[in-house]
C-alpha cells in the first residue's frame, strides 16, 4: 500500500498483518482518487472507517485543509499512527477512536469529502450515511464514498446516488446532497 500522488507520493504505508482488515486496493485507490481529483485540494475530509488511513493520508498528500481520522479499532489507530509519523510535517489531521455513530454525533460542520469503507460484512456503511444526512455533515457540493462489495440500494433521505464504479468485488457509491447533481 503507498500513496499514489501529491506531496507524498510512492510513499509506503505501514499495513496490518493477517486477512482480517481489507485496506482499499491501490488500482481501486487511483481509480477513486482519479473521480474525485477536483475535490480534494482545500477540503475538510472524513475517514470514517480508516483502517490504516490510506484514503485520509492520500487526501493530506493532495493538499486537504483538514482530514479526520476515526475506527473503532485500536489497532487499526496504531497503525494509523505510524503512517502519520511518516508524514513529515503534516499536522491538519484530527483522530478519534470511536463507534462510527458516536464519532458522527461528535462531530460538526460541514465536510467535502466523505469516506465510508466499514468491514463488508456490516451495514454500518448505510447507517452512517443516515446520520451525515441527518446532521447535515455533507458540505453542498460534498461527496460521499462508500465502498462495500455490492451495489448500493435503497434510499437515503437528503441524498442521492449519481454515480457507481465496480473493481473486482469492490463497489464504489458516489453520494451528493439531493439537488446538487
Amino acid at each position: 500500500m503507498r500513496i499514489i500522488s501529491g506531496k507524498y507520493r510512492s510513499l509506503t504505508l505501514a499495513e496490518f498483518k493477517g486477512e482480517d482488515i481489507r485496506p482499499t486496493a491501490d488500482r481501486v485507490k487511483e481509480s477513486l482518487f482519479n473521480i474525485i481529483a477536483a475535490h480534494v485540494p482545500s477540503a475538510r475530509v472524513l475517514d470514517l472507517f480508516c483502517g490504516s488511513g490510506g484514503l485520509g493520508l492520500e487526501c493530506i498528500s493532495r493538499g486537504a485543509a483538514e482530514v479526520v481520522f476515526n475506527d473503532f479499532s485500536r489497532d487499526s489507530i496504531a497503525v494509523l499512527k505510524k503512517n502519520l509519523a511518516r508524514l513529515k510535517g503534516a499536522e491538519n489531521y484530527e483522530i478519534f477512536n470511536l463507534d462510527f455513530a458516536d464519532c458522527l454525533n461528535k462531530l460538526s460542520g460541514s465536510f467535502g469529502l466523505i469516506f465510508l469503507d466499514p468491514p463488508y460484512k456490516q451495514e454500518s456503511g448505510v447507517r452512517a450515511l443516515e446520520i451525515i444526512a441527518r446532521k447535515g455533515l455533507l458540505a453542498e457540493d460534498g461527496i460521499a464514498v462508500l465502498e462495500r462489495d455490492r451495489p448500493f440500494s435503497g434510499e437515503i433521505q437528503k441524498l442521492s446516488l449519481y454515480d457507481e464504479r465496480k473493481y473486482g468485488i469492490t463497489y464504489l457509491s458516489f453520494l451528493r446532497l439531493k439537488g446538487e447533481i
